[in-house]
């Protein structure tokens, strides 16, 4: 079984930083894309970032220039770093992930972590 454990979540003040940490554990063959969500209270879920196998990059509009996304290959980890956050950036943020577990096949199973909570507030 493969799983995603978010970390790194919490209160930050505007203008701040935090960096959340997106950890992938057990049978992992490779990983494709790796991704964050984030979804606020009363709203649809939203991509955030996306960050491909050998570091291509994507992000909504609302983010650029202030979240960056990056990935550790050997450490099956993903992160997003957090600069100047706004309080509308406050949601519950999720990891996502494209993980193949089996060496005899080619599919890659979409993968969700459970969330973790960021509130920016003063």
């Amino acid at each position: 079984q493969v799983q995603l454990a978010e970390s790194g979540g919490g209160l930050v003040q505007p203008g701040g930083s935090l960096r959340l940490s997106c950890a992938a554990s057990g049978i992992i063959v490779s990983i494709s894309h790796m991704g964050w969500y984030r979804q606020a209270p009363g709203k649809q879920r939203e991509l955030v970032a996306t960050i491909t196998t050998d570091g291509g990059t994507n992000y909504v509009d609302s983010v650029k220039g202030r979240f960056t996304i990056s990935r550790d290959n050997a450490k099956n980890t993903a992160y997003l770093q957090m600069n100047s956050p706004k309080p509308e950036d406050t949601a519950v943020y999720y990891c996502v992930a494209g993980i193949k577990t089996r060496m005899d096949s080619d599919t890659y199973l979409e993968v969700w972590g459970q969330g973790t909570l960021v509130t920016v507030s003063s």
